[in-house]
């Protein structure tokens, strides 16, 4: 078959699956990133938040220590010493202090100025009303600045309340330092992801490229271009459907060509016959009057029809017993009685062609169970086969024989031999060693799959030149009374 010319563009859906890999790739690791840096945003956040709000809470203790001396009902001396306590503070940079006096009164502030218009903060009524006189609160100021604030109530020796302070601190650098922190991580996620979708179009690529090359070949195969082939780039799965692919359009070629060859083969077989009986009915339709020609005309055509019929029923049986559709019907059989049927209908057929035939028939042989007429038909198209490819002269032994529970028959002839190029094929449909002869090609596979059926061994040996040997086994049939003995035994 000539090489197609249609060039095929290649029709596989790569960019989606493309899209649904990277995207489903991606978009799982952009997601799970995406929740795990939202996640740790908020840790991140309460890890400052708490680490802010046990510091505050930790330097609040110095309030106890700071106006345990103070007198009771003494606001001079409180004032006194909360003014002292506001100057010492080392930390007025980053906290502001607040003091509030027993009135619930701002006093002074850290920052130099008391505060205006301001309500009472929550964190101070906190302070006042829990036992241990601490007051928690984050918010956002008047002035819209986020801060946490925790108040300290101070009380005298005896433990009447002189007042209460406040330490505030922004929450904005936190927030920032937050920001700052997802920002690195969502820098780091981008850059993940570009990677991500690189390394995934990459890998994506080195497995649909070869697809679609495997696609548009395969179709080039389909529409009858077995010259065509896939190159291999990769040793893995896809290189070994590349061999496979490879592998299955040299074997469609050779069936091609055993195709072609089964078609002008039994062409030329159906011809002879045809043309044979064609012309010996023209030919009695003019010669009507001759009794001797009509009755060799007669001959003929039966004798043609009869071929005909053969070459037809072999074809119809192969297929049938290729696709499973034959059924032994099996029986305890003599068979060297059938053996000899079949050696005694070529005897003539040997000695019209001058050639040979013996049979070295046994005296007894044990029996096989199998079909009578399938094995009939094994050693027809064996003795066939032989005597087709044998010259003018030439000889065909039959002999049988029993060994290890089998019945051995052996079909030997000195004919022109199986090249041994050939001799692996010889049993596969519609092959010929050689075209010259007359045949379909299809005798041996169809004593194979016979032979198969019935539990047997075929087994071809042969030299070019020397000849052929074709040894059948078929496995003897042992009574079950015996076997059920020798297993209780």
């Amino acid at each position: 078959m000539g090489k197609l010319s249609l060039k095929v563009k290649p029709h596989i859906k790569v960019k989606g699956i493309k899209k649904r890999w990277i995207v489903n790739n991606l978009g799982f690791g952009v997601g799970i990133f995406t929740l795990l840096i939202i996640c740790f945003g908020f840790l991140l956040y309460g890890y400052f938040f708490n680490s802010v709000q046990e510091n505050l809470i930790g330097r609040s203790n110095e309030v106890s220590r700071a106006f345990k001396n103070c007198k009771e009902g003494d606001k001079k001396d409180f004032t006194y010493t909360a003014l002292e306590f506001v100057e010492s503070f080392k930390d007025k940079n980053s906290v502001q202090l607040m003091i509030f006096d027993e009135n619930d009164e701002i006093l002074l502030t850290s920052v130099g100025f008391l505060p205006s218009d301001e309500e009472t903060p929550q964190d101070y009524w906190q302070a006042k009303s829990s036992t241990d006189g601490i007051g928690v609160w984050k918010g956002t100021s008047l002035t819209g600045e986020k801060i946490m604030a925790v108040s300290k109530c101070a009380y005298d020796s005896n433990g009447g309340y002189l007042g209460a302070v406040r330490y505030i601190v922004s929450m904005e650098h936190l927030f920032l330092r937050t920001i700052l922190g997802l920002t690195i991580l969502i820098i780091l996620e981008v850059m993940v992801a570009v990677f991500m979708t690189m390394s995934n179009t990459y890998f994506i690529n080195s497995i649909i490229n070869p697809i679609s090359d495997i696609c548009s070949k395969s179709k080039l195969i389909a529409q009858g271009d077995f010259d065509t082939r896939i190159e291999k780039k990769y040793d893995d799965e896809i290189g070994e459907l590349s061999d496979t692919i490879n592998y299955m359009a040299k074997e469609l070629k050779e069936s091609e060509k055993l195709k072609n060859d089964f078609i002008s083969s039994v062409s030329h077989e159906l011809r002879t016959p045809l043309t044979a009986i064609k012309g010996w009915a023209e030919t009695m339709q003019i010669c009507d009057s001759d009794p001797a020609t009509i009755k060799k005309g007669l001959d003929t055509i039966v004798r043609e029809a009869g071929r005909l019929s053969w070459i037809v029923e072999s074809m119809l049986d192969f297929s049938s017993i290729k696709e499973k559709r034959v059924n032994l019907v099996k029986e305890k059989i003599d068979i060297l009685a059938e053996l000899g049927e079949a050696v005694y209908m070529f005897k003539n057929r040997a000695e019209n062609e001058k050639k040979t035939l013996i049979y070295n028939e046994p005296k007894m042989i044990s029996a096989v169970m199998g079909d009578r007429n399938r094995l009939k038909q094994i050693f027809i198209n064996i003795l066939d086969n032989a005597l087709k490819y044998t010259s003018e002269g030439g000889g065909i032994s039959v002999s049988v024989s029993e060994k290890d529970k089998k019945a051995n028959i052996q079909v030997t002839d000195n004919g022109c031999g199986i090249p041994i190029e050939h001799l692996p094929n010889v049993t596969k449909k519609f092959y010929k060693a050689n075209y010259l002869q007359k045949g379909s090609g299809i005798g041996l596979a169809i004593v194979e799959e016979l032979v198969t059926l019935h539990g047997g061994e075929l087994n071809i040996i042969s030299e070019e030149g020397f000849g052929t040997t074709v040894n059948v086994s078929i496995p003897i049939w042992e009574d079950p009374s015996l076997q059920n003995r020798e297993g209780e035994t």
